[in-house]
């Protein structure tokens, strides 16, 4: 999970400025965690609160995302601005990216794909239900887990291909002409990618940021496989966790110390 965060924070300050390139400070005064962020803390910390009943967790995650949302309101689009202070929120349909950027917690307290994937598809529906964001959503995290599980990248790579999105791309081809695109369709292949074509931790990271577009969700995807499959250096969680508040370092030290945070022993 904090490898999304990690992600968000490197990206932040290249979402409407794009880096076609990897060659930048990772992190600055200009860094900050975005929704993205602080939407997969909401995500932990409802599956914190579920125990073993998934049965509730919905309802939890509704809760949760509001309640981080309203204390921490920038970032979010419109539809998703407004379905944080209804009374009654409902799904609205959405095929965006936030579907992707939030699941990372599912791939870490499910014990089989079978369970994150149906953990995937709970927090993601309560907004956004369209079948591209349910899509994005279990591309992400099927990617995590079967990472944390001892997948080599091949294997990763032909499930990606067989369920989810065509990877018939490199990210040199694309980095000249990509363009922002917040829906799944056109950024969760490009964050899988990232994270295949990497050689570190840090590198699935610069390589996420170097394609320009919305920088700090495809990075936020892209940080959140690597940790599962390098785990993540312990200076840049150092520096990571210097951004966050003591609310924000509750949630990821409660859910790392239940769950874990990297690949699987």
């Amino acid at each position: 999970m904090l490898g999304a965060i990690i992600g968000d924070i490197a990206g932040s300050r290249f979402e409407f400025n794009n880096c076609k390139s990897k060659d930048f400070d990772l992190f600055t005064a200009y860094n900050h965690p975005t929704d993205d962020s602080n939407m997969t803390l909401a995500v932990a910390q409802a599956l914190l609160q579920c125990t073993s009943d998934h049965q509730v967790l919905s309802t939890l995650v509704v809760q949760s995302m509001q309640d981080m949302g309203r204390r921490y309101p920038f970032g979010f689009g419109a539809r998703f601005s407004n379905w944080v202070h209804l009374k009654s929120p409902q799904p609205y349909g959405s095929w965006g990216n936030g579907a992707g950027m939030r699941v990372s917690p599912c791939a870490y307290a499910a014990r089989t794909l079978e369970e994150a994937l149906a953990l995937s598809d709970t927090v993601t529906s309560v907004t956004h239900n369209h079948p591209e964001g349910i899509r994005g959503a279990r591309a992400i995290t099927a990617c995590i887990f079967l990472a944390r599980s001892g997948a080599d990248k091949d294997q990763i790579r032909d499930f990606v291909q067989t369920h989810y999105y065509p990877l018939d791309f490199t990210l040199d081809q694309i980095r000249p002409t990509y363009t922002f695109d917040v829906s799944c369709q056109g950024s969760c292949p490009q964050a899988i990618e990232a994270f295949l074509e990497s050689t570190s931790f840090e590198d699935a990271v610069r390589n996420a940021v170097s394609i320009g577009g919305d920088s700090d969700t495809i990075a936020a995807m892209a940080g959140s496989m690597a940790q599962a499959f390098y785990g993540i250096p312990e200076a840049l969680r150092a520096s990571a966790l210097d951004y966050l508040d003591e609310i924000q370092k509750a949630i990821l030290q409660a859910f790392e110390l239940r769950f874990g945070s990297g690949p699987h022993a």
